[in-house]
């Protein structure tokens, strides 16, 4: 079997651009999401608060300035190819120097502590990182990253559903956990929600729902159906943009799952801003 050498350093530059450019440039799904809902919606305030996050975005292109104060904690999910062999420090070392990179050099805000109870010292390069990783066959790593702000992440929530509760009780958590948050992510936001797997899996799977592409439906029509009906409910809740009012709560909802066990039914919703960031490459 052929093994590919990949450097660190090739590492470390990938994720450095990663996340100087998820903070810097916002997804073309997301501004077209913001152009849309500003179209439909019927209220001039939340016209205007769309107007301003829309000049905000493209001033941050322009300028190459993060789109958001918060530019948050470093998150990567990886597919690492079984015949790929990083030469040098390794993968959780680059990605983690790559990680400081950005954040110093890129002068994105530094918010990651070192103790999460008792010191709460900044380590002032907003190391380390979390990282998901996937092994897949192939001699290619594929990096998908964001920063994940925590106005947002607060907001979020996992809940053990029994089975019995079927898909109208995942619905009515998912509706619920957006409602119980109401202005505070940031509106509008991306709804992640992960169902299956275990207690961990599915609070990963609701991350995973934040990075991908809000112009894509899930796969399986039944669950795509579902994202559209939730989409609906929540803009009607009329929390709106800013939480001022308005059509325009959600930009949309994604929804990833994971074979579970017969006794039970996890979910969680993983709650994003409209500075939904994340960024790709293969190497």
């Amino acid at each position: 079997m052929n093994v590919r050498e990949i450097s660190a350093e090739e590492i470390t530059n990938a994720v450095c651009k990663l996340f100087t450019d998820c903070n810097y440039f916002i997804g073309d799904d997301i501004m077209n999401a913001l152009c849309k809902a500003r179209d439909r919606e019927v209220s001039q305030l939340a016209k205007d608060v769309l107007t301003q996050i829309i000049d905000n975005d493209k001033l941050a292109a322009d300028e190459q300035i993060p789109m958001c104060q918060d530019t948050g904690m470093a998150v990567l999910f990886v597919e690492y190819g079984d015949r790929v062999v990083v030469d040098g420090c390794g993968f959780q070392a680059a990605a983690e120097e790559g990680v400081r990179r950005a954040y110093i050099d890129g002068y994105l805000r530094k918010s990651v502590v070192s103790d999460p109870v008792f010191d709460r010292v900044n380590t002032k390069d907003n190391t380390p990182p979390v990282i998901h990783t996937t092994i897949v066959h192939g001699d290619n790593i594929k990096i998908t990253a964001g920063g994940k702000g925590f106005g947002s992440e607060n907001m979020s929530s996992v809940k053990m559903l029994t089975p019995s509760a079927g898909i109208e009780g995942v619905k009515q958590f998912v509706l619920d956990a957006v409602a119980y948050a109401g202005p505070n992510p940031c509106p509008p936001i991306v709804v992640g929600v992960g169902i299956g797997g275990t207690f961990e899996k599915a609070a990963q799977l609701a991350k995973k729902a934040t990075f991908r592409s809000i112009d894509k439906r899930n796969e399986d029509e039944r669950y795509a159906a579902v994202e559209e009906e939730l989409l609906e409910k929540i803009n009607e809740m009329n929390i709106g943009p800013a939480g001022l009012g308005g059509r325009t709560t959600a930009l949309a909802v994604n929804i990833e799952t994971y074979p579970t066990h017969i006794a039970g039914m996890p979910v969680a919703v993983n709650i994003c801003c409209h500075a939904c960031r994340h960024k790709s490459v293969v190497l």
